[in-house]
């Protein structure tokens, strides 16, 4: 029922009638993506049939992530920088970019992309050559459908079901074995952050029957690094299950390079400073080239400080990618952490100055890199927020209140983006606006998207100082009262709450809201 669910977004059913020479007969219009299809429909509904045993299988068609939820430029570029410049896991590439080239109307692209992972499977993994080749037939039997080739869409499923009937007791069509657990786990983690926590559970599922396959625990460690910096939350060393999991990698695969880097920035989390750099050296040396490693590797030394070694690696990377919105992103982000530090520089102030100029210099690299960035990809919202710090920066007021407000006025955005997004607003509204009552209520948003995480804490810090100030103005102010009372009790400071909350009512004792606040507050201890 789920995957029907995720597919009717794409589908539209149209029953018309048709009139031949002998007979009425139904006609049914499929419209999916960018396509249409036309197919009569005898009595015996075969389409309707075959797309009900479609709907049964394990494939990139049947799994969450459909047009309207990813960037499907992105995406493709993406993954065909992958198969370029990747020697593993080519084959799963290939899978995910017929998918895409599929959504695309690209029908012809799609099968031959299916053709390829078909020929590195039969090549790479001879003796698990069908059990490696139940999503590549699914998606063939999907991408056939799609072009009205129900026969040979038919014969996939036929050859799905005579691979699948020793595996499993269950579907006819499909078998939840690891390496169909697996392939969906990379395929969601390619996909977009809100599906990383179900790519997580994936990789479980598959190391729970194949617990030494290192591409299964590279899954898992990658899901679980990338879970823990989106959540923006501080992890212990000792509790820490990326950093196990990442060394499990490097157990099973020593010459792991990307496992190396993730690692040591981990490690460098925890200040094990000494490893964390041994481990991003031995990287480097190991696979010089490969961009996922140079990436990771300049995120390693900008956040050590070593800011011009991660922008020459960066670039390095852009060599070989070029249209990477990631790399841009990450080449802005090395060179606003220059223009903080120059911004320091008294002289920079002042126009005859040499760090005036330097100043000048770096503010027009971030912009060219932070724009770069989101026009290579439109929906990469971070560089549109860092975009508009930098035109702040620059005095250009207006640009950065455009670009705030139709950030703002975005739809679905994930939580840290949100959170990141209400702080930048709540800081303009308090420094450029002077208005300490917008700023209120955009770093209350912030409070209560995630907890714990450091835009939090930035949005809590500045709020208490604001609330603090206003009752210092004005002691028998009920509302900052409140409002306090409030930060508190996000923050699980009930008893300061409580005073807070009382205090407002000395002031306005009648207040339904502080009231309820209370009673709340009263039950839970």
């Amino acid at each position: 029922m789920r995957a029907m669910a995720n597919l009717s977004k794409h589908f539209m059913m149209v029953d018309v009638r048709a009139t031949g020479r002998s007979s009425l007969r139904h006609v049914t219009l499929l419209f999916f993506g960018t396509g249409m299809m036309v197919v009569f429909l005898n009595s015996n509904t075969l389409k309707d049939s075959l797309f009900a045993k479609l709907l049964q299988l394990q494939c990139h068609f049947t799994w969450t992530p459909q047009k309207d939820n990813i960037d499907l430029d992105n995406a493709k570029l993406r993954l065909q920088d992958s198969i370029n410049l990747s020697v593993k896991y080519k084959a799963t590439s290939y899978n995910h970019l017929a998918f895409v080239n599929c959504l695309q109307g690209n029908h012809e692209e799609a099968i031959q992309n299916l053709k390829e992972a078909e020929k590195i499977r039969r090549e790479n993994h001879k003796d698990e050559f069908e059990r490696r080749s139940i999503i590549t037939y699914g998606n063939f039997a999907w991408v056939h459908y799609h072009m009205g080739q129900l026969t040979e869409a038919q014969s996939y499923l036929d050859r799905l079901e005579v691979i699948c009937q020793p595996l499993t007791t269950d579907p006819r069509y499909t078998a939840m074995i690891p390496e169909v657990y697996g392939e969906k786990g990379w395929s969601l983690l390619s996909s977009a952050a809100e599906y990383y926590e179900e790519a997580k559970e994936c990789f479980e599922k598959a190391l729970a029957e194949d617990p030494d396959n290192v591409e299964w625990v590279m899954g898992y460690a990658t899901a679980l690094f990338r879970l823990a910096s989106f959540s923006g939350i501080p992890e212990n060393q000792e509790q820490s299950e990326s950093v196990r999991q990442l060394r499990r990698v490097l157990e099973l695969d020593p010459d792991n390079s990307v496992a190396m880097v993730l690692l040591a920035l981990k490690l460098q989390e925890f200040s094990e400073e000494q490893e964390a750099n041994e481990l991003v050296e031995q990287a480097l040396q190991k696979t010089p080239d490969l961009p996922y490693v140079l990436r990771y590797a300049a995120k390693f030394y900008r956040k050590g400080g070593a800011v011009d070694i991660a922008i020459g690696l960066l670039k390095k990377a852009l060599e070989s990618t070029p249209r990477s919105a990631f790399l841009h992103h990450q080449i802005g982000m090395c060179y606003r952490g220059k223009l903080f530090t120059l911004k320091k520089d008294p002289g920079s102030k002042h126009s005859s100055n040499v760090a005036f100029q330097q100043k000048a210099e770096l503010i027009g690299q971030c912009k060219h890199h932070f724009e770069e960035a989101f026009i290579l990809r439109p929906s990469f919202f971070l560089a549109k927020l860092d975009y508009a710090g930098i035109c702040l920066i620059n005095e250009e007021v207006q640009r950065a209140e455009e670009i705030y407000n139709d950030l703002l006025s975005m739809e679905d955005i994930a939580p840290d983006s949100k959170q990141a997004l209400v702080l930048q607003v709540g800081l303009f509204e308090l420094h450029q606006n002077r208005s300490e009552s917008n700023a209120i209520n955009y770093f209350l948003e912030g409070l209560k998207l995630q907890h714990g995480t450091t835009q939090w804490k930035i949005c809590d810090t500045n709020l208490r100082k604001i609330l603090t100030k206003q009752i210092c103005r004005n002691p028998s102010n009920s509302k900052a009262f409140g409002v306090l009372g409030l930060v508190h009790q996000l923050a699980g400071e009930k008893t300061e709450a409580t005073e807070c909350f009382e205090k407002a009512l000395e002031f306005d004792p009648d207040n339904e809201e502080y009231l309820s606040a209370l009673r709340e507050l009263r039950l839970s201890t």
